[in-house]
């Protein structure tokens, strides 16, 4: 660098004489390392060994030769010292060029719509996930509704079937009752008539009276009284003393009962029921002192007078 003269401008150096004066030192340095390296080498080198022997001769005859010398011992070589290479020049890094504050902006705007889109997607995958898991749960709560609803109808037409059954026994049942009454009472009234004939044989065979009166001619004033003390003695449970049922019986010769009618009811159909069971249990039923019977009798049973 030349300094500045009076009569012109300061002279700046230009970058080329700077590299070039860089190359020069470092070559100048490798050219010391290398005659370092050799004088190193070259100290390093065995000597080669040389004897020589002199001989005298005026005194070769007078005394033995003497022996040769011990070669006199070399000095240790000394270690080689390496020096570190020179530094390497520093090179400044570039400088870093700064970013457009519009491309900043514009890459900021770019990450957030990525992590929004990222955030979005795990929101919808998430979703899909919990509305799999309800309708998985829904269909198996559908499926036990209507194996429920399946099993409660099936129940329902079991008891149906049962209960038709029972209805169609009942009604079975109730008409072998009521055809076993009417043939009952068929049995009864064929019997009646065979002992109507029988009476009725016997009077015109030459007994005195008529069959009205071998049935009942005369009047028995305690005839009903004796009929409702015994309908009393079976009757069972405890009533209004209020309650009053009128019943039309109808009867054999010999007393047995073949038919009861209702013709009052009390009101009560526990105490009408009561009646009724007792009268069968009467059967059959006193006769007159006079050992006849009235075929029809009818009845008033007031529960005051059956205490």
């Amino acid at each position: 660098m030349k300094p500045a003269t009076a009569g012109g401008p300061y002279k700046v150096p230009r970058q080329h004489d700077s590299w070039r004066s860089i190359t020069l030192a470092v070559a100048m340095h490798a050219v010391l390392l290398l005659f370092l390296w050799v004088g190193v080498s070259w100290q390093n080198n065995q000597p080669v060994e040389v004897q020589a022997e002199i001989w005298d001769m005026k005194v070769q005859d007078a005394a033995p030769p003497a022996p040769p010398a011990e070669p006199a011992p070399q000095p240790e070589p000394e270690p080689e010292v390496v020096k570190p290479p020179p530094p390497a020049p520093k090179v400044e890094a570039p400088p870093v060029p700064k970013e457009d504050p519009e491309i900043a902006l514009q890459r900021i705007k770019k990450k957030k719509l990525e992590e929004e889109k990222a955030e979005k997607l795990e929101q919808a995958r998430l979703k899909k996930e919990a509305d799999e898991k309800q309708a998985k749960l829904d269909a198996k709560k559908k499926a036990e509704q209507q194996a429920k609803e399946e099993k409660e109808k099936e129940k329902a037409e079991q008891e149906a079937k049962e209960k038709a059954q029972a209805e169609k026994d009942k009604k079975k049942a109730a008409a072998e009752k009521l055809a076993k009454e009417k043939a009952d009472k068929a049995a009864k009234e064929k019997a009646f008539a065979a002992e109507m004939s029988r009476i009725t044989g016997a009077a015109a065979k030459g007994t005195t009276g008529t069959a009205a009166q071998s049935t009942g001619g005369r009047t028995d004033g305690g005839y009903k009284a004796a009929i409702v003390a015994k309908i009393k003695s079976n009757l069972n449970g405890n009533f209004d003393d209020n309650l009053t049922a009128s019943y039309a019986i109808t009867q054999l010769p010999s007393g047995e009962i073949i038919g009861i009618r209702k013709i009052k009811g009390s009101g009560s159909d526990a105490y009408d029921r009561a009646i009724e069971s007792a009268i069968n249990a009467s059967s059959p039923l006193p006769k007159k002192k006079d050992g006849t019977v009235e075929r029809d009798i009818n009845a008033d049973f007031k529960m005051k007078d059956m205490h």
